[in-house]
Order: C-alpha cells, then structure tokens, then sequence
C-alpha cells in the first residue's frame, strides 16, 4: 500500500517506521528539516513541505496514494486545513489525527470517519495494563469491553468447557485456546504455541492453556482477581 503520512512529530515518525517494516510504501511530509533528516534514510521517500499550501502536493504521487494518515501533533488550524486538502482528492482514504473534542466535531462534519487519539489510545492501554496485571494480552473493542488473554487457571484442568460455565459464573466468553504443543521428535526439545480453534463445550482444558476471553471490562478483571 502507498501511504502518505502528514506530521513527522513521534507519533507520525513511529506510524512511519512501523508502516515501512510491514511493506508498505511510504511518504513522509513534515515542514521541519529536522524531522526530515530523521527518516530519510528509513522510509521511501520524505518531503520538507509546509501541507497547508495545496500547490506544494503537485510533487507528492498523491494520485497513486491509498491513505493519508494527518499525523499533525502541535497545530490543531493546521491538521483541519490539511484534512481539507487531502478531502480533495476524492480516492484516498484519509485517517485523521485529533487533537481535542471540537477538533473531532469538526472532522464528523467534513466526513473524515478514521480519526485516531493516540494519546488517548496510549492512556487506556497503560490503564488497562495496570488493572488487567495479570493478562497476558488484550485488545479493545470499545469503552467498556475487551479480549483478553489470561493463563488458564490450575483449576480449570482436566474440565470441559461446559462443566466450567464461564458465562452464568463470570460474564465472560471463550473465544478460543491458546495451547503449547509439544515437539518430541524433533533434534531439539521443542514447544510452540498453537490456538486450537474455535472451542465447543466439550472441549477439554488443561495445564498450562491461555484462554482468550471476551467480556466487559469489569466481568475480565473480576475473572482476574478471582482465579490469579
């Protein structure tokens, strides 16, 4: 994919590198030369242009684009007037970076519909972490909900899924096991970890399993406490 990226501050400049390592092609556009002496010689092409000034996007293959991603962190005038550009070019998907409450108020009514916090986004994890201490892992649907990883308890070995009654007891739902698997043949010992598919009740628990569970926020960090 040929993604252009509009802001080159910590976030846009870590969106970038990550985004390269993952095959993608992509454009760096910043107005500080700092940002730009940064990158160019991590990601395919970077550009010291100021992005409010629509002539400037004539040196950009911005007709070949498939994203543009307004990474823009210090300006908030400056992020809605690029927004408004990119809009222009009615192909490209746009993802938009905002900065306060009227800032996503203002990009719903340009119709921009991928707007990303990254502070916000960065705050909820950290708080999940904490509160979910002992998760392995965990995604966010939304406010209230999540899926998360959790070793198995000791307990839970040796019980079907059925007799366990996650549901009634917890509120919580499994997705799917997460099951190390064990190599004996192999030239080396070996263990590696293989999800086993979609559970059924009589699928049968054992030692050692991560769970991947789906539940509200609260129903997941009361499993937490209750089986740690």
């Amino acid at each position: 994919m040929k993604i252009i990226i509009i802001g080159l501050g910590n976030f846009g400049r870590s969106l970038a590198l990550n985004l390269t390592d993952n095959g993608h092609e992509v454009f760096g556009i910043d107005h500080k030369m700092e940002k730009i002496d940064l990158l160019k010689d991590h990601i395919a092409n970077v550009v010291c242009m100021d992005a409010n000034n629509e002539a400037a996007y004539k040196v950009l293959p911005i007709q070949q684009a498939d994203l543009g991603i307004v990474a823009i962190g210090e300006n908030e005038g400056s992020s809605i007037v690029t927004t408004a550009i990119l809009k222009k070019y009615k192909h490209l998907r746009i993802v938009s970076r905002s900065l306060s409450k009227i800032h996503d108020t203002i990009l719903e009514a340009m119709g921009i519909n991928d707007v990303i916090h990254p502070e916000q986004d960065a705050a909820f994890r950290l708080t999940k972490q904490i509160s979910f201490n002992y998760a392995l892992d965990y995604f966010r649907i939304d406010n209230k909900h999540s899926i998360a990883e959790v070793f198995s308890p000791s307990s839970f070995s040796g019980k079907s899924v059925r007799s366990l009654k996650l549901t009634q007891k917890y509120s919580v739902s499994l997705i799917t096991v997460i099951r190390d698997t064990h190599h004996p043949l192999s030239s080396k010992e070996t263990h590696t970890r293989k999800v086993i598919g979609l559970v059924t009740g009589d699928t049968v628990l054992q030692q050692g399993d991560i769970l991947t569970l789906f539940g509200s926020n609260k129903s997941i960090m009361n499993f937490i406490k209750d089986k740690k």
